[in-house]
């Protein structure tokens, strides 16, 4: 079966290269002797490994080591592994079972890795060893038979059964080896004593101990036992006295005698030669603070003497001899401390019940103080006082406990917390005291309802705004504490016309911020009252209401709307006698704004038409009448297209547009069309009538409005004159703000209804606020610029009006 093209190719390749992975994949160990001479062949790695050696060289072949030992070294020219220098097991692995060498043999062309282990044997090249060369015993004549004297064994570096050891004496009458078997590495050495030692016989003994390992050939160790037999010491010291009793006033300084004490021996030489020290086992306090001289057994204070600490102390002395063995005597010394007045008092609070409710009763315990004084006697006999004066007071209850109590009344509101300071005095020569401080916290209750700085707010939003915009902030402060301060908003629900008020506005409960729900509309709503209620999280909760009046301010939203007969798209037709004069009223176009002020203040204006110059006719800029301004010419046609523009002055404007055709025909034939048209004849009385109305209605609104203007002007000098009392005393006028218009005002909204020609009533009169510095939110600086701005503009206008108005009543005069 055959392989065909690069497939075949492919495979075999694979085939090769899995060959050589299990090549390189395997381990080959050897094993060699420690302390083996260089030159000793190890293996022969090339053949094991599966390599040609005469590839060695060309392959770049190399053999690493982890710890860059050469130890080992390879023969390129044969590939046999050798030691290339010393090995010490002991040095390279110490006392571990296992130690071995591990190598890396890298080939490349292709490239392989092999492992290779090699095996360090031991040999017994180390002999026991003992910590000494000479170990000196001291044992006492007066030992008793079979009594054992433990030794230190030896130790091997070796391992195995090169490290087993054996161990033996050197033969004598008074000891034998002991060596106790049990299941550790370690076996304990030990003499046994077989005969009674005798010091004036045999002062002393030198026996040898031998140990031997198990290796082949047998390595051993030795140590020098010297013995010393001990004369007995048979007389201990005696003191005078069994117990000794000392008086010591606390607070003696260091170095102040206790007692000195003294024991005799009747021995002679050094096993009558005394120390003196304290008992091994006396308790640390008396440790740190006495102390007693070897030589002489004077004992000294080395702390601080406390009374209140320790009113007696238990020393125990010995007095030992210097014989060998050594003798102890023994005695104790009883040590009373006097007490003296060195401790203040001290006051502690063991039960405090706080915080004292505002409402509490007269007679409620506050605080269970406790009075203390180390000192005994007179010296610890405590009395208390309280300061500052105040509603509490201190009730003594029983022996050096006394009881904090309310005795007025406590207003958080006033003071919310107290610092008194508990005194207490002891009756010592001179007299100690001390203090104590207890703060007194006043726990809130729900006495305050929440407040709002003003009863009123007028507020001023622009219509069309967005729905869910924020048009002001109420906020109402609580003198509370806690969740008594805690204030929620709500609307106080009412109808608007024929919905309710919810519908409009909304309050949230936390921030207070009042959100218009829907775009407000200046045609149908021009104010908006409602009532805002807060109320506190108390219990039971307490509430008060603030009012608001929103006022729509109009916007110019509603274009001019042109009236019959000139509204539509239809053509009118006016006819006009070719002799007419200068001056003389064709057309009259009427229109009417939804919106007010300026925003429904209109101008007419006529559009030129493409290709014609020098129009005879003119549209008046704030009547509508359309006039000739010469007499008619054969140049001028016989008939000829208008096209007005009305146009009101809102920001920015909006506008409508008129189209009528004016026919010129003889003196004659606007006779006889006059006979056709009498009813058109009879409209145009009606409306030079109507005309003639308007102005004087003008006239008459621009009086009474400037009335107006000086009437409110004068009412806001008298107010600013003089304070105005209310319910919330004497204060300043308080600005109120509305982020949406980004302008301060107090002015009212009045208009009046105007009629204008043939159209329904309209606004045409409004007394604006006055350009006052915008709100400092951060958040609606730049909407409150864009306001004040256009509120600059409105006040530019108005002063154009009046001159305009000026014009108007020229022209109707």
């Amino acid at each position: 079966m055959g392989f065909s093209g690069g497939g075949g190719l492919r495979l075999l390749h694979c085939l090769l290269l899995y060959s050589a992975w299990q090549v390189g994949s395997g381990q080959v160990h050897y094993s060699v002797t420690e302390e083996a001479k260089h030159g000793t062949f190890v293996g022969r790695m090339a053949q094991d490994l599966g390599l040609e050696v005469g590839e060695l060289v060309c392959r770049l072949f190399r053999m690493v080591s982890p710890d860059r030992r050469d130890y080992l070294e390879v023969n390129v020219q044969n590939g046999i592994l050798f030691v290339n220098s010393r090995i010490d097991r002991e040095k390279l692995c110490g006392r571990h079972p296992v130690c071995s060498i591990h190598l890396e043999v890298i080939v490349e062309k292709p490239l392989q890795v092999f492992h290779v282990e090699v095996e360090i044997k031991d040999i017994n090249d180390n002999p026991p060893v003992f910590s000494v060369s000479q170990k000196k015993l001291f044992i006492s004549e007066s030992s008793p038979l079979d009594s054992r004297f433990p030794l230190e064994g030896a130790s091997d570096a070796d391992i195995g059964v090169n490290t087993v050891l054996t161990y033996r004496l050197s033969p004598n009458d008074f000891f034998t080896l002991d060596i106790q078997n049990n299941d550790e590495q370690i076996k304990p050495l030990g003499l046994i004593l077989k005969k009674l030692l005798d010091r004036e016989e045999t002062p002393e003994l030198h026996l040898l101990l031998t140990a031997t390992d198990g290796g082949k050939p047998e390595l051993t160790g030795t140590v020098e036992l010297q013995i010393t037999v001990l004369d007995v010491n048979d007389n201990a010291p005696k003191f005078d006295k069994k117990i000794y009793k000392v008086r010591l006033a606390e607070n003696s300084l260091n170095g102040t005698t206790v007692i000195k004490v003294t024991a005799s021996d009747m021995d002679e030489g050094a096993n009558s030669q005394i120390t003196y020290s304290f008992e091994s086992d006396v308790p640390a306090n008396v440790l740190s603070k006495f102390s007693i001289d070897p030589m002489d057994g004077d004992i000294r204070v080395i702390g601080e003497m406390d009374f209140e600490e320790s009113k007696s102390y238990q020393i125990q002395v010995e007095a030992t001899d210097k014989g060998i063995p050594k003798m102890v005597g023994h005695c104790t010394i009883l040590v009373e401390v006097v007490d003296t007045n060195d401790n203040a008092p001290e006051v502690a609070v063991k039960s405090l019940s706080l915080p004292v409710p505002e409402n509490s009763p007269s007679g409620t315990v506050i605080a269970l103080i406790s009075v203390s004084d180390r000192d005994s006697g007179t010296n610890g006999q405590v009395t208390c006082s309280l300061s500052p004066p105040g509603p509490f007071t201190l009730l003594s209850t029983f022996r050096n406990y006394y009881s904090l109590v309310l005795e007025g009344s406590v207003d958080r509101e006033r003071v919310s917390a107290y610092e008194l300071v508990v005194t207490a005095r002891d009756g010592g020569s001179p007299a100690l005291w001390a203090t104590a401080s207890v703060s007194v916290a006043i726990a809130d209750v729900n006495d305050n309802a929440p407040a709002f700085e003003q009863p009123v707010y007028t507020v001023f939003v622009k219509e069309n705004n967005r729905p869910g915009c924020h048009i002001f902030t109420v906020s109402a402060s609580d003198l509370d504490a806690q969740e008594n301060s805690l204030v929620s908003y709500s609307l106080v629900e009412r109808r608007v016309g024929e919905r309710t008020l919810s519908s409009y506005v909304s309050v949230h409960s936390e921030s207070g911020k009042v959100f218009a729900l829907q775009p407000l509309d200046h045609e149908e709503l021009e104010l908006l009252q409602f009532q805002v209620s807060a109320r506190d999280a108390g219990f039971p909760p307490l509430g008060s209401n603030v009012s608001l009046q929103v006022f729509v301010l109009d916007e110019n939203d509603n274009a001019p709307v042109v009236l019959p007969p000139y509204a539509g798209v239809s053509l009118v037709t006016e006819l006009v006698s070719q002799s007419v004069a200068m001056g003389h009223v064709v057309a009259k176009i009427r229109a009417v704004d939804a919106d007010s002020g300026y925003n429904a203040w209109l101008s007419y204006e006529q559009l030129p038409e493409v290709g014609v110059a020098g129009s005879p006719f003119r549209v008046g800029l704030y009547t509508g009448e359309i006039s000739t301004t010469r007499a008619l010419e054969e140049i001028d046609g016989l008939s000829q297209m208008l096209l007005v523009l009305v146009k009101d002055h809102g920001e920015p404007p909006l506008s409508a547009t008129a189209t009528l055709s004016i026919s010129v025909v003889e003196s004659r034939q606007a006779l006889k069309a006059s006979s056709g048209v009498s009813r058109s004849v009879a409209s145009a009385g009606k409306e030079a009538m109507a005309l003639d109305v308007n102005v004087y209605l003008i006239i008459a609104i621009c009086s009474v409005s400037s009335l107006l203007v000086l009437s409110l002007l004068l009412y806001v000098a008298l107010r600013c004159s003089r304070p105005q009392p209310g319910i919330y005393g004497p204060r300043k006028s308080t600005l109120v703000c509305s982020s949406e218009i980004g302008s301060w005002s107090y002015s009212q909204q009045r208009r009046q209804k105007v009629c204008s020609g043939e159209g329904g009533a309209k606004s045409d009169f409004m007394a604006f606020s006055p350009n006052l510095p915008p709100c400092s939110g951060p958040a609606d600086s730049t909407e409150q610029q864009a306001v004040a701005q256009d509120h600059s503009a409105k006040i530019s206008k108005q002063h154009q009006s009046t001159k305009i108005q000026g014009e108007i009543d020229t022209h109707s005069g």
